[in-house]
């Protein structure tokens, strides 16, 4: 009997963690199955991934999604990943960009530790794997023009054609090859071709360039080098020479795998695994480096990091947080699919964090003032305010009351359109947040514009939020500022930077086209409680009932700069919808 219940019990573990088994695996996605296999069956001892950003600009939150996935798999299944600047285009580069991208992955919470290298370390390796490749009689130089290559190579209809350059001896290979490194001939008289078949279905296979001459300085080397390496060389071989075990990358590249892998048969060296991953898109946003960089120097933005761009530095001007990008990325998932995500999702995401780890602010954008005239004239009261409720052990600020007021012009109307109407308008009663229950009594206008300039209310001395003994039940609360002791500010209030979502994909049409002039409002003179005084550039608050802002870094001493991260709820719809 002892026996048969022993069976069944190892049968019930044994289904037991088949099942568990499963599940994890049905919570990886497809790359993580492949390493899991990969580490399973000893085909690796430890995972080394790798992030290869090219230093001739900066990174946007295309490259956040590449971030994620080469950091988060090592962080998941143990391993290095090495950070390796893709530094084969001088003319492009610079040091300004190298240390751009270094700031953003460690702003978004990675650390590559001691694992920093460039392509430009191995220049020295990568010509000694060309050379192997001319003397094994898989490169030759080509004296052909752009144009003449480009019409050998055919198209996908036509088969290509070889050059009159590919029978070249071994001999005269190497000796072109050497006087192109000396720097004997000019920018683009030789280049440096692959021999592979020019009847190949994958364009890309038939005899791509492997060197170009580029005399051009180097932000690392110098003018040590008069030729360069193209990406399709270079990439791979230092892939192996760090022995990556998977090279991941974005779906555009699934079509220069067969190159990569012929690369590493030919020169016999460590093989490293391309796997492919659709790209990251999304609505309203471009990721175009030459296009980014038409929108800067057209001056259509103020630079790399403007709020409205969707370059890292952007989105962490105008109040974006490392965790909402990462809880993004994980959100829009790792496929092989190509797809376009809603920015309504990311926004969201920034929306669910920011209202778990920031404070509460009062603040009046638009201000209409208030007088309260049966409170005393030199009265100022302390009232108590929860600086975030969302907060396990919620702590408290004070911020003072007085006489004369500013709330949002919105929140007055001379009649209420209906009865369910929340804010303020003459015989309605309104409590004021963490403060006291006020009726409108009376309103001044001006009397050229028609304008509302001042609003007279009475306020009801045992209404005080804590302490209400008053009986009565308003319907809205509205934020507001005490005037006397109210801090002017700057905000910025940062939209959508294209009115369509995916102004590329119109292919009669210019991408400039569809740019909002309206992606910026700014208001010079905001009012707020004398609390923001304390907070740093770079610190992220909610305005109650307004929105997220962040505190810009043209801030001064003496003048406060805010920008509007996101607001409180997805306006953008609705507002398209009736326009």
């Amino acid at each position: 009997m002892k026996r048969i219940w022993n069976w069944i019990q190892s049968l019930i573990l044994d289904t037991t963690e088949t099942e568990a088994m499963e599940e994890r695996k049905e919570s990886l996605n497809f790359i993580e199955q492949i390493v899991d296999e990969d580490l399973k069956v000893g085909k690796h001892k430890s995972i080394i991934t790798r992030f290869p950003p090219e230093p001739n600009g900066y990174l946007h939150i295309g490259h956040t999604k590449a971030i994620c996935i080469n950091f988060g798999i090592t962080e998941r299944f143990g391993g290095i990943t090495n950070l390796r600047f893709d530094d084969t285009n001088p003319e492009k580069e610079s040091t300004e960009y190298v240390n751009a991208i270094k700031r953003d992955i460690e702003w978004l919470g990675f650390d590559w530790g001691e694992t920093e290298y460039y392509t430009s370390d191995y220049f020295g390796q990568l010509y000694d794997f060309a050379v192997k490749l001319i003397k094994d009689g898989y490169a030759y130089i080509d004296d052909s023009t752009s144009e003449e290559m480009a019409e050998q190579k055919g198209n996908v209809t036509q088969l290509g054609t070889n050059s009159p350059y590919r029978n070249r001896s071994v001999e005269e290979n190497l000796d072109l090859f050497q006087r192109m490194k000396d720097g004997e001939f000019e920018n683009g008289s030789r280049v440096l071709r692959a021999k592979i078949d020019m009847s190949h279905p994958n364009l890309l296979m038939r005899d791509p360039i492997i060197y170009r001459v580029k005399k051009a300085a180097h932000h690392r080397t110098g003018d040590a080098w008069n030729i360069y390496p193209m990406y399709d060389f270079a990439h791979g071989q230092s892939d192996s020479i760090e022995h990556i075990t998977h090279s991941l990358c974005s779906l555009e590249f699934e079509n220069h795998r067969p190159l990569y892998n012929w690369f590493i048969e030919k020169l016999g060296i460590f093989p490293s695994r391309q796997i492919e991953f659709s790209r990251m898109n999304v609505t309203y946003m471009i990721t175009s480096k030459r296009r980014l960089l038409k929108l800067v120097e057209g001056g259509i933005v103020k630079g790399w990091d403007d709020p409205r761009m969707p370059t890292i530095s952007g989105l962490r001007r105008k109040g974006y947080s490392p965790a909402a990008i990462r809880t993004f990325c994980d959100k829009a998932g790792v496929t092989k699919r190509e797809q376009m995500i809603d920015i309504g999702l990311l926004e969201e995401c920034l929306r669910q964090d920011l209202n778990k780890t920031t404070d509460r602010v009062m603040a009046v954008l638009k201000p209409l003032k208030v007088v309260i005239s049966n409170y005393p004239t030199d009265k100022v009261e302390q009232m108590e305010i929860v600086n975030n409720p969302e907060e396990e052990t919620p702590t408290y600020r004070t911020i003072p009351f007085s006489r004369e007021i500013y709330i949002e012009q919105s929140d007055f109307m001379e009649e209420a359109p209906n009865r369910k109407y929340r804010r303020l308008a003459p015989g309605k009663i309104v409590r004021l947040k963490s403060a006291y229950i006020i009726e409108c009594n009376d309103f001044v206008k001006d009397e050229e514009t028609g304008e509302i300039k001042e609003v007279h209310c009475t306020y009801f001395e045992n209404s005080r939020s804590g302490s209400d003994e008053s009986g009565l039940k308003p319907k809205g609360t509205l934020g507001w500022v005490s005037a006397e002791h109210a801090v002017k500010a700057e905000a910025r209030l940062y939209d959508r930077l294209f009115t369509d979502p995916t102004p590329t994909q119109h292919g009669d049409k210019d991408f400039m086209e569809f740019v909002n002039p309206n992606s910026l409002e700014i208001l010079p003179e905001i009012l707020l409680e004398p609390s923001v005084l304390e907070r740093e550039i770079g610190d992220r608050v909610q305005f109650m009932r307004i929105g997220y802002f962040c505190v810009d870094p043209d801030s001064t001493k003496d003048k406060l700069i805010f920008n509007r991260a996101v607001t409180l709820k997805d306006t953008w719809a609705k507002v398209q919808a009736k326009s």
